[in-house]
């Protein structure tokens, strides 16, 4: 059983894994929040310089759409990865996921709906 601390941690540390090994590269900052049965993951610096390119040389408009089309699609594909990788940190079943990513910020966020918020051991006190 893990603290809070703990939880959150090796969920950014898994997280990253996964955005270096099936995007590309990995965030320039990440973290992670459980709130009771909503784990709250954001990522900053995630757009390659190839995207920002793409987002700016196409009309506003079309260029996020088109990353955003291809960033849901490969999160989606990987869905059962990061799913997993939820459950064996926090030993609770994912209800859902849902993605969304700024093209202005370069910002990325997975929200992880849980079936019931995970057992956590009280942080030890200095």
């Amino acid at each position: 059983m893990r603290t809070l601390g703990e939880l959150e941690a090796a969920i950014c540390e898994g997280v990253n894994r996964f955005e270096q090994e099936h995007m590309g590269r990995g965030p320039k900052g990440i973290h992670t929040h459980l709130l009771v049965d909503l784990l709250v993951v954001r990522l900053e610096g995630v757009l390659t310089a190839a995207e920002q390119h793409l987002v700016n040389a196409l009309p506003a408009e079309k260029g996020r759409d088109l990353l955003k089309q291809v960033r849901t699609h490969l999160v989606e594909t990987a869905r059962p990865i990061l799913e997993a990788m939820v459950q064996e940190i926090t030993g609770v079943k994912v209800l859902s996921m849902h993605h969304d990513i700024s093209t202005v910020t370069g910002e990325e966020v997975l929200l992880f709906t849980l079936i019931e918020p995970p057992d956590l051991r009280a942080a030890k006190k200095n």
